[in-house]
């Protein structure tokens, strides 16, 4: 009798195991744009703003520590909310300067609008650290030819030759 509580314990760990699921946060800097998928299925999109340098790094990354309220050291102090840091002081956060959003606009950090960062926090929270990954994608160089339309290039050149 005393095996019925054993496999009630294993069951129960199961079960909550099974209910956790993988989240992908993955940021695209050249659109400016966040996607969160979990087990595979698109579950939000999100207008962000990075960092006017290039910031965030490029690569893959796990969360390393959740602050509901946190206030950067680095920069005066600005609020942060709800922010996932994921690679020494860059983390993913809210901010109170949503005109930006949509365009590079901070030292490095994501920003995304303050309800969409509460969302994004929830659920990583819910999911776990260890179960998100978060990846930065580069932005996209313009290599080879440009995007010119013939009728431009044919402009171009006929103002070349004039």
């Amino acid at each position: 009798m005393r095996l019925f509580p054993a496999i009630a314990a294993i069951l129960a760990l199961s079960a909550a195991t099974a209910a956790q699921a993988d989240v992908v946060v993955r940021v695209d800097k050249s659109a400016q744009r966040m996607s969160v998928i979990v087990d595979g299925v698109p579950k939000h999109h999100f207008v962000v703003s990075t960092g006017l340098a290039g910031g965030p790094p490029t690569g893959t990354f796990r969360p390393q520590r959740m602050e509901r309220t946190w206030h950067s050291r680095l920069y005066n102090m600005a609020p942060m909310p709800y922010s996932i840091f994921f690679h020494g002081n860059y983390a993913i956060h809210g901010t109170n300067q949503v005109g930006r959003l949509g365009r590079r606009a901070s030292k490095g950090c994501v920003r995304l609008h303050p309800r969409d960062a509460a969302v994004l926090f929830k659920l990583v929270q819910r999911q776990g650290m260890a179960r998100t990954r978060i990846i930065i994608e580069p932005s996209s160089a313009r290599i080879g030819p440009s995007a010119a339309t013939p009728a431009k290039t044919a402009a171009a050149a006929a103002a070349r030759v004039q």
